[in-house]
């Protein structure tokens, strides 16, 4: 389901980080030195016998079908400019530069770097001739609008993935897949990464970007009880029990400089990334 980015202002859930985060810094690069920024990030491990969460965990305030909730357009974005930009600066390091990518749980803009927003965007105009030298990216969301001004689609699918927990094989052979601050929407998040890994060819990457923020009433009920290492781990049972392989989690962003927020008035928003590959084993 895409539960877009595109949200009113939203409820900042818990901004103290365990020990595990606190000595984590920034990604940093030298103006001086065009080196690309460098991301802390810690290996995950499975910690259960077998899926640990219950239905119960999935449950919202808000039970109402989403495509209700956001059948209006909302075009504005979950995550200050500051965390826009570092997810940016991540996306141009990990992503590959051609090939066919799915952002789900999409909206009107991808946040790609600006290098993989002109290669998409000459791939939609017909501009790049040869296959090898294409990015086509494909966007499923749950808004017409939104996933219509979104300039970088190739291809675009209306989905309600908490209505329909599967990615469909229309997408195609992926290289790669984002989501971006909705992870924590879904209610049937194994099936949809179940479903994702089989339309990932062998080797490509998922990257399921998370915030400290959340649409409270349509988070799941489990989200909102723990805190941010927690979540994060959560995310990771995620992708380890949906198949997923060399989970790792990067911090892209710490939220420590001042600035951020909400018209510039607080701390910037602080982001990770769970990521995983599709290999045997």
């Amino acid at each position: 389901m895409h539960l877009p980015r595109a949200l009113p202002p939203r409820t900042l859930l818990s901004l103290s980080l365990p020990a595990l985060f606190s000595t984590m810094a920034s990604p940093t690069s030298s103006s001086a030195n065009p080196t690309p920024p460098t991301y802390p990030s810690f290996g995950y491990h499975p910690r259960h016998p077998s899926f640990p969460y219950s239905a119960r965990d999935f449950q919202r305030q808000d039970e109402t079908p989403d495509t209700d909730f956001y059948a209006a357009p909302r075009f504005v974005t979950h995550i200050d400019d500051h965390a826009i930009a570092a997810l940016s600066a991540y996306y141009a390091q990990h992503l590959p530069p051609t090939g066919r990518v799915l952002d789900f749980c999409s909206s009107w803009v991808s946040h790609f770097p600006t290098e993989l927003v002109a290669r998409a965007v000459a791939t939609v105009r017909g501009e790049r001739g040869e296959k090898e030298e294409a990015l086509e990216v494909v966007g499923m969301g749950i808004n017409e609008r939104e996933l219509a001004a979104n300039p970088i689609l190739a291809q675009r699918i209306l989905r309600d993935l908490n209505a329909q927990p599967d990615i469909p094989a229309e997408v195609g052979a992926l290289d790669a897949a984002t989501c971006v601050v909705s992870i924590d929407y879904l209610v049937h998040p194994r099936e949809v990464l179940e479903s994702l890994r089989a339309r990932v060819k062998q080797g490509g990457t998922v990257h399921l970007v998370v915030s400290n923020r959340c649409f409270p009433t349509k988070a799941v009920g489990r989200w909102l009880r723990v805190g941010e290492q927690e979540k994060l781990l959560m995310v990771g049972d995620y992708l380890h029990w949906s198949g997923w392989r060399e989970v790792e989690v990067v911090t892209v962003c710490d939220g420590k400089g001042e600035g951020g927020g909400w018209f510039g008035m607080g701390r910037e928003d602080p982001l990770w990334v769970v990521r995983g590959r599709n290999v045997d084993g």
